[in-house]
């Protein structure tokens, strides 16, 4: 006799538990999203009860004692402070500003206020680098004094900070310091939304106030003492004098990294290379005190070395190697590093040789020149060696479209019909139509080929200057490469088609690079259609096989006098005079357009 029994199989069971498995695992993670969401409340509500605490500490105090200790309005107030709350350690950052209200005028205005510190504005920050709390908790009040306003024995100082574009920098961090008077004075403050950081009620003093300025990843300028290392500073401390606004600028901005890589002429890296840099702004004169002054690198085992935290400058760059000869550079020098930016340099070195000779071709743009002959006499033996390509060119559109290959240096792939290709002939222009111009176009140009893969290093072209009325970045670029002349995939300078290059001289985005055919695309586009940009001429630099643009070497030369000659079709032949001695020699010549 059989009996049925009920119950589960294996798979039912497993199914079960996978499912019981899922609701728990959610469960368990809501639960703690809440726990978490209550702690970071419980933290937040702690950080704004600190601050409304020390507020309300602040209202009760002496109108005369609120204000920083050491600092301007000089007061009782410390200008940071850690507690303890809940368990949790936080950062308390207290500010106190003169407020100059305009109803009863303002200093150096008109009416002229003679007592510009009208009350006083307080703003505490509460912060913690342990906890969830991510942006500060702030909380601001205005205090104001009892008393009658009096004639002020101070004046003013407005600190105005902006980038290399002149535009304002918020929340640049301003350090101002007088040791001159007791106790000394020191103010921690940011600036504002217009870049300015203004301090009133400041007591008088000659070159008194030491001002630094600076940001979370950006550059530092400063004010200098006269000393006997900078003798003539350019940007003296700070004079404030008795009801007087003194306002002095400072200019920051990102840095960016200069990364060398040093090579022989077959691209095979050399390693432990010594080279210095040396920026070209000044902080002094007489004698010429440089802001970045020569400091030296070495290159590793790789051959590799990035310069980070530079500030935007041109920097000109040395061998101290006495095993090697530089040979070529990519780009020449001056390297002209932009804001936030990436500058590849390639040193092309030789094994060391006294007797050697560089030669860097250029043009009156600073742009290397291809197929120079250059050559060297010394009166009865002539020597001649040709520049490298360097960089393709494009300054004139007038032969029209339909051309694949860039053969023809008048021709261009294709246009959208919106831009005027030989009227001026030389220049690009969008067209006119019934008086007036139409708001964008484009052009496609030829495929240049670089007969092997090549590395892109920038895009330069002219002019640079466009009509303001055309609106930013009236002229813009993107570029395209490939090793197949078919594959044209067209990007910008962070190596995706979303951006544009809009700034001449711009690094190219190193996924350009190591490709053999490159096209470029122009677009035109104007905000005032009674106005157009017009672009003159187009140049992208390049080196091959670490072949130097626009530079040759001459080698195991004899001591004494020679001549040295560089003739290129279409521009004015230069000769000059060389000695060689026991010491290499680089000569830099500028050819004219004739």
């Amino acid at each position: 006799m059989s009996k049925n029994r009920a119950g589960f199989t294996l798979v039912e069971s497993l199914i079960v538990i996978a499912v019981f498995t899922i609701v728990m695992t959610g469960a368990i993670t809501a639960y703690q999203n809440i726990f978490k969401l209550i702690s970071h409340t419980k933290i937040k509500t702690s950080a704004l009860g600190l601050a409304n605490e020390r507020i309300e500490l602040i209202r009760n105090m002496s109108y005369s004692n609120v204000g920083i200790v050491n600092g301007i309005p000089v007061g009782f107030i410390p200008y940071e402070a850690t507690t303890t709350r809940n368990g949790i350690l936080f950062t308390v950052t207290s500010y106190v500003r003169n407020i100059d209200d305009i109803f009863d005028g303002s200093i150096g205005g008109s009416p002229n206020d003679l007592s510009p510190a009208d009350y006083k504005l307080v703003q505490v920050e509460v912060s913690c680098t342990s906890c969830s709390l991510e942006n500060p908790v702030e909380v601001m009040s205005y205090v104001a004094p009892k008393n009658l306003e009096t004639a002020s024995t101070n004046g003013a100082l407005f600190v105005r900070v902006f980038d290399a574009n002149g535009q304002p920098v918020q929340g640049a961090e301003v350090e101002v310091r007088n040791i001159k008077v007791t106790p000394n004075i020191v103010i921690n403050d940011v600036t504002n939304a217009s870049g300015m950081l203004q301090l009133v009620d400041v007591p008088p003093g000659t070159e008194a106030y030491n001002v630094i300025v600076t940001k979370s990843g950006y550059s530092t300028d400063e004010t200098h003492a006269t000393s006997s290392a900078n003798p003539n500073p350019s940007k003296r401390r700070a004079t404030v004098a008795l009801q007087q606004v003194t306002q002095i600028s400072f200019a920051i901005d990102q840095t960016g990294t200069i990364d060398v890589t040093s090579v022989n002429d077959s691209c095979t890296p050399i390693a432990s290379v010594p080279f210095t840099l040396q920026g070209t702004k000044e902080i002094g004169t007489s004698p010429t005190v440089y802001k970045y002054p020569v400091t030296n690198f070495t290159t590793n085992s790789s051959g590799a070395r990035s310069v980070t935290g530079l500030e935007w400058d041109s920097y000109l760059m040395t061998l101290t190697s006495n095993t090697y000869d530089l040979i070529g550079t990519n780009p020449l020098s001056l390297i002209a590093l932009a804001p936030n930016s990436s500058q590849a340099v390639q040193l092309v070195l030789a094994p060391r040789d006294p007797r050697t000779l560089l030669v860097t071709v250029k043009d009156q743009n600073g742009l290397p020149i291809s197929d120079a002959a250059v050559t060297l006499s010394d009166g009865s033996t002539d020597l001649t060696l040709q520049t490298g390509r360097g960089a393709f060119r494009q300054t004139d559109w007038s032969g029209g479209g339909s051309q694949d290959v860039f053969v023809d240096p008048t021709k261009y792939l294709s246009s959208d019909g919106n831009v005027e290709v030989a009227s001026p002939v030389g220049d690009i222009q969008l067209k006119l139509f019934s008086g007036v111009y139409v708001p964008s176009g484009e052009l496609i140009s030829s495929t240049f080929d670089a007969a092997t893969s090549s590395n892109f290093y920038t895009i330069v072209w002219q002019p640079e200057d466009q009509p303001v009325l055309a609106g930013a970045g009236s002229i813009r670029f993107q570029l395209a490469a490939n090793n197949d002349n078919a594959t044209w995939n067209f990007t910008g300078p962070d190596g995706t088609s979303a951006t544009w290059y809009t700034v001449t001289n711009k690094n190219i985005h190193a996924s350009i690079s190591g490709n053999q055919y490159l096209r470029y695309k122009v677009s035109l586009q104007t905000a005032d259609i009674s106005v157009t940009p017009n672009l003159s001429g187009v140049a992208v630099t390049y080196t091959s096989d670490c072949a130097p643009p626009g530079q040759v070497v001459f080698t195991g030369l004899s001591t004494g006098a020679y001549t040295l000659t560089v003739d290129k079709s279409g521009f004015d032949s230069q000769t000059k005079p060389v000695t060689i001695s026991s010491d290499a020699t680089h000569e830099i010549i500028t050819l004219l357009p004739n």
